[in-house]
């Protein structure tokens, strides 16, 4: 069997890491087969579409490096992905299986039903409620009809038997049919409902699998009756666990960044993120972690995705993200910092000497957001830290330190990391002072901070006369 997946998100609303996640594993999935990935807009409901929604799903995708076989942007031979462009066939099959007997027309209005529903749940037929007009006469259609009543459309969902399906994650699963009720696949207005369009939309595709969020569990055997009162067979399934933060509740703004934008916008790459988000709910064995892409496409499977919920956890992201920030060449961590800084609008973003600075910060920072507060001062003047000076101003013989060391830089040949290195620590043993003591002044006077990148090498990159002028004007100001 040939493998086709689909992502499907609605555009009501930015794509989400939870989103996120299900594209991602669907993509993996169609990679370790060879098969095809789908990208479909999910947008019937226009009503309820936000602005620049659609562009954020493509563009969050893009940044992933998720590139989808077949999507809106791309095309491809089951045209069209965006559901809104097939609205009027959704109507024509929920009119169809009208007139075949398969569904029905509705009349009850909004405070009928649930009126009935509270009737209902008092019963051991709680969804009877959704069949009230399964079987009306002619006569009472005709009277709706003139009183120009809106009817939906219900499914026909049979009465006896149970809908069963095995799925890859979950196991087997069992519904009772008399329990499920006669679900709307179309609304008042002749819009196909999700439960309508969803599944027909997945044999029109031609989809072997539908991997989505346990959230839709529920939607399954409904699509499953209503694929098979159309003569076809469901995908096989896939429900992945929910993302929870790390008070156990669904992820959410309130945990922090919640949109893979607002992690790129923070500095971090897509490789870290796809890496972890691979890790909220599967893994590969019991000890593996950082993976690049390729890795994870060869060791993808859906038989080791945990039925239970992921946490996010933003703290373990940073970390695995300076762990890939680390494994990446100069020349590619010049290239992703030069565009984070691009896109942050940063003035750094223009600096010739930014590959030189690569060194001295590549091992000390967690996402490339934290660059220019790092080592910003390494192209411009030092950083505004009142505790970091109130603490030199508090060093015994921060005067002399900071003329002692001005001193040595300004006679020091060969002017090298290595060169510096020696001198200071002289300084350090002519004044009698210990090393953690006496590099402070200088560390301070050249970065503003007590901590900065590497002090023997930041002062061989500024130079020797940027060097002298920020130990003389740190003294100056401590005066």
């Amino acid at each position: 069997m040939s493998v086709r997946v689909r992502f499907c998100p609605s555009p009501t609303g930015y794509l989400h890491v939870g989103g996120v996640r299900t594209a991602l594993f669907n993509w993996l999935f169609a990679r370790h087969a060879g098969g095809v990935a789908v990208l479909r807009i999910e947008d019937t409901d226009l009503t309820r579409e936000a602005d620049g929604a659609i562009e954020q799903i493509q563009r969050s995708l893009d940044w992933l490096g998720l590139e989808f076989d077949e999507s809106p942007a791309k095309g491809g031979p089951n045209s069209p992905y965006l559901q809104s462009e097939r609205l009027a066939f959704y109507r024509e099959t929920a009119l169809d299986l009208v007139e075949r007997g398969l569904a029905y027309r509705c009349y009850q209005t909004a405070d009928e039903l649930a009126a009935a529903r509270t009737v209902a749940r008092e019963t051991d037929d709680p969804a009877s409620a959704t069949r009230l007009h399964r079987d009306l006469a002619t006569a009472e259609v005709r009277a709706f009809e003139a009183e120009g009543r809106p009817a939906v459309i219900r499914l026909r969902v049979p009465l006896e038997g149970a809908v069963t399906i095995t799925d890859l994650v979950r196991g087997e699963i069992t519904w009772e049919n008399r329990l499920l009720g006669d679900h709307v696949i179309c609304r008042a207005d002749g819009v196909a409902t999700y439960q309508l369009a969803n599944p027909l939309d997945d044999v029109l595709h031609g989809m072997t699998h539908v991997i989505r969020g346990e959230d839709l569990l529920p939607s399954t055997p409904r699509q499953v009756l209503l694929l098979e009162a159309l003569g076809h067979r469901y995908p096989i399934t896939a429900h992945l666990p929910m993302i929870l933060g790390p008070d156990r509740k669904r992820l959410s703004k309130r945990h922090g960044a919640a949109s893979v934008e607002e992690f790129r916008d923070a500095g971090y790459v897509p490789e870290s993120v796809i890496n972890y988000l691979a890790l909220v709910g599967w893994s590969f064995d019991d000890a593996t972690e950082i993976m690049t892409v390729d890795e994870l496409v060869e060791r993808f499977s859906i038989e080791r995705v945990n039925p239970a919920p992921g946490v996010f956890d933003h703290q373990k992201l940073a970390w695995m993200n300076g762990v890939h920030l680390r494994g990446l060449a100069p020349a590619r961590y010049e290239q992703a910092l030069r565009g984070y800084l691009i896109t942050s609008l940063s003035a750094l973003a223009t600096e010739p000497r930014l590959g030189e600075a690569v060194a001295l910060v590549q091992e000390k920072v967690a996402t490339l957001g934290e660059f220019e507060g790092f080592a910003g001062f390494l192209f411009r003047g030092v950083a505004d830290d009142p505790e970091a000076l109130a603490k030199v101003a508090a060093t015994e013989r921060v005067a002399e330190i900071l003329a002692a060391c001005a001193d040595a830089i300004a006679s020091l040949e060969p002017f090298t990391v290595e060169g510096v290195e020696l001198a200071l620590r002289n300084v350090c043993e002519e004044l009698g002072v210990k090393p953690r003591v006496g590099l402070l002044p200088p560390r301070v006077a050249v970065s503003g901070r007590t901590v900065s990148p590497g002090l023997f090498e930041s002062i061989v990159f500024l130079g020797r006369e940027e060097t002298i002028a920020r130990l003389v004007a740190l003294s100056r100001a401590i005066v």
